[in-house]
C-alpha cells in the first residue's frame, strides 16, 4: 500500500503503482482509479471504516476496463469480519447465491465491430452466445448471465443491443436487466463508465423450455448429417 493524495492505494504487479511515477502522468493514472470505502464493526461493535483505498481498472477483452469492488458468496450475505472480499479471481457472473459489485469502463468503438465471441466468453467465464434470428443476436459482443443486474451509468453514454432492438443510455440512467442477451457498444466517442451490481438468479422458465427444445433438435441434426456422410461414401 502507498499513500496517494491522502488515500491508501492498493499496489501490485498488475496495478502499475508499485513505485514512483512521474507527476506528468499522475492525472491520467487517477482517471483509472476508483475510491472504495468499506465499513464494518470493530471488536467493540462500533461502526468504523475498515477500508478506504483506491482500485485501478484492469484492461480486459474488447477494449473494456473493469474494477472489482466487492463479492459475496451467500444470501443473506456475510457482513462480519474485515476480509477484503474483492481480493480474488472471478469471472463476470456472480457466485451461486452471491453478488458482485464492479465498475466497467467501455472504450468507444469505430467502424464495424469485430471480435471473437468465444474468446470473450471464455475470459468472462460464461457460455458462448446462442446464435439465431434477431437483428443483433449474432453480434460479437452479445452475451448473458444468469443474474439480475443493476446498472447505473455514471459517466458518458452507450448503446445496449438486445436480440432485436436497442436502447441508448446516458449518465444518470439506471438499467434493471433480468438475465437477457445484450451487447454493449459505445458509439459516443468518449469512455462510458457504468457501475454494475450482479445478483445470482433463477433461470427464466421460457429459456429453460427453449434450451430443452434445442437439445432435442441437436441429436436429430447429428443423425441426419451422419446419414448424408454414409450416402456420400456409397456413391
Amino acid at each position: 500500500m502507498i499513500t496517494l493524495h491522502g488515500l491508501q492505494v492498493a499496489t501490485g504487479p498488475e496495478q502499475l503503482l508499485g513505485g514512483p511515477f512521474a507527476a506528468s502522468n499522475r492525472d491520467a493514472i487517477m482517471k483509472d482509479m476508483i475510491r472504495r470505502v468499506v465499513t464494518g464493526h470493530d471488536k467493540k461493535g462500533m461502526a468504523v471504516a475498515l477500508t478506504d483505498d483506491v482500485i485501478k481498472t484492469q484492461a480486459r477483452a474488447e477494449g473494456v476496463g473493469t474494477a472489482l469492488l466487492w463479492v459475496t458468496d451467500e444470501t443473506p450475505a456475510d457482513i462480519s469480519g474485515n476480509k477484503d472480499r474483492a481480493r480474488r479471481k472471478i469471472g463476470v457472473p456472480p457466485p451461486r447465491k452471491g453478488s458482485i459489485l464492479r465498475i466497467v469502463d467501455f472504450q468507444p468503438v469505430e467502424g464495424e465491430v469485430k471480435g471473437d465471441n468465444a474468446a470473450m466468453a471464455k475470459e468472462m467465464g460464461i457460455d458462448v452466445r446462442v446464435t439465431g434470428k434477431g437483428k443483433h443476436i449474432n453480434h460479437p459482443f452479445m452475451h448473458r448471465t444468469k443474474s439480475i443486474d443493476y446498472a447505473i451509468v455514471l459517466d458518458g453514454e452507450i448503446d445496449m443491443l438486445l436480440d432485436d432492438s436497442e436502447l441508448h443510455l446516458k449518465a444518470g440512467d439506471i438499467l434493471v436487466q433480468q438475465g437477457t442477451n445484450h451487447a454493449w457498444v459505445n458509439n459516443s466517442g468518449e469512455i462510458c463508465r457504468i457501475a454494475f451490481v450482479l445478483i445470482d438468479a433463477h433461470e427464466p422458465p421460457v429459456l429453460k423450455k427453449n434450451a430443452a427444445r434445442a437439445a432435442k433438435k441437436a441429436p436429430a441434426k447429428g443423425k441426419a448429417a451422419a446419414k448424408k456422410k454414409v450416402r456420400a461414401k456409397k456413391k
